[in-house]
């Protein structure tokens, strides 16, 4: 069994950034991480991959050049891990013990809980940008008119925005592509209302508006069938509609199904298996933390953060941004006084809102959905990010990724 002072389960955004910190304030700290994969992806621009306006090859890298040198990569899967005698036991049947365990695997897409959307995703006109976005690019630019359906599932997903931010980049296209005028645009939500914060919810029905999308909250994704292209919804107590347009719909008892001509929809999300079966686990199956230390809520030295952690806020980069320091800040400190520190994180997330082409509205916000605009902004001569600005369409499709491969991936506060 290879004995770790730190390891770390997962090597995307939060694995990396917390391999990199540490090793950067500690060199001599024996480091592992465990990842099976070899290409490591800039998610957050596969948004812009669906519109046509991105390099997908330019979202991927080899892992080998992410992971700090002097970290060791142990390139498996974690199957099991048993926290009350420090060790982590891979699909290989390889033991790994630690003094410290980060727990950051991501989440799990699990198409199998809507029904037949496994055997219907990323074919014909059904795309999603989570999990082909070259395919979307394929359906917008096949599509002929008719009903344009964007919808999401009631899980907890990646970048709660993102599927509207497809959706307002699509409408734009059919503008150009002279076939808006013969859609319908829709966008189906299990939720009760566009965005958590008022600000940013204020600008969006003002795209809504202009866009003349129709909105139809309360709309429970339960089954999708590809061959007769029908969503199939459960219709929640606060079903109400938005914007009404005449479209096809059937019935079929309780459930109501929109018939679309394309289909662009975020798949269901939940934590992955292993997760689920470990005792470090909640009763939803999420990673049990502190939502304001990224310490574990029973075993004292495991800490998660990223995507699998059981937060009360948006699961991004951005959050993982702020959560990696507190972990890193955290870890030292237990291991130089074996206590941690009095750094919290507030649940800071943020969702660039991609409203068009050139145009994104960026909404940063904490735990109470308070609006918190970085004051870094006015440097760019932004002074409202609620508002739509191109300057922030700027920042999305260029210094971001920048930031993320040169700043974030090296383990440099930003």
């Amino acid at each position: 069994m290879k004995n770790h002072q730190v390891l770390i389960i997962g090597g995307g955004t939060a694995g990396i950034m917390v391999a990199a910190q540490l090793h950067r304030a500690n060199p001599k700290l024996d480091i592992g991480l465990i990842e099976p994969d070899e290409t490591h992806y800039y998610q957050p621009a596969w948004t812009l991959v669906g519109a046509n306006t991105y390099d997908y090859d330019k979202t991927a890298r080899p892992m080998e050049s992410l992971i700090p040198d002097g970290v060791n990569w142990i390139k498996e899967y974690a199957e099991t891990i048993d926290p009350s005698a420090n060790k982590v036991v891979t699909k290989g049947g390889n033991e790994f013990s630690y003094d410290y365990l980060v727990v950051c695997p991501g989440l799990k897409i699990d198409t199998s809980l809507v029904e037949g959307l496994t055997e219907a995703i990323d074919k014909g006109v059904i795309c999603s940008n989570y999990t082909k976005s070259t395919h979307t690019w394929e359906v917008l630019k096949n599509f002929k008119g008719g009903t344009a359906l964007f919808t999401q599932p009631t899980t907890p997903i990646k970048c709660g925005g993102a599927p509207q931010k497809i959706m307002y980049l699509a409408d734009d296209y059919f503008r150009k592509s002279g076939v808006r005028g013969k859609s319908e645009v829709v966008f189906a939500t299990p939720g009760t209302i566009i965005f958590g914060v008022k600000e940013i919810a204020k600008t969006l029905m003002e795209v809504v508006d202009r866009k003349d999308i129709n909105l139809r909250f309360g709309y429970e994704l339960v089954k999708v069938d590809g061959g007769n292209q029908i969503a199939w919804y459960k219709m929640a107590a606060h079903e109400k509609e938005y914007n009404a347009k005449k479209i096809k719909i059937s019935k079929d008892g309780d459930l109501v199904g929109i018939h679309f001509d394309m289909m662009h929809l975020a798949p269901p999300q939940t934590s992955p298996d292993f997760i689920k079966k470990s005792p470090l686990s909640s009763d939803s199956g999420w990673l049990s933390v502190d939502s304001k230390t990224m310490q574990h809520t029973k075993y004292q030295n495991v800490f998660g953060l990223g995507d699998v952690a059981e937060l009360p806020t948006a699961k991004t980069g951005a959050a993982i941004r702020k959560q990696a320091p507190i972990v890193v800040s955290n870890i030292l400190k237990l291991i130089e006084s074996g206590s941690i520190t009095q750094k919290e994180y507030n649940g800071y997330s943020s969702c660039p809102l991609v409203t068009g082409y050139g145009k994104m509205v960026l909404a940063e916000f904490d735990y109470d959905n308070n609006f918190t605009p970085d004051p870094k902004l006015k440097q760019m001569l932004i002074f409202d990010s609620s508002k739509e600005h191109w300057r922030l369409w700027m920042l999305k499709k260029y210094m971001l990724p920048y930031l993320y491969w040169n700043k974030m991936m090296k383990g440099i506060d930003v």
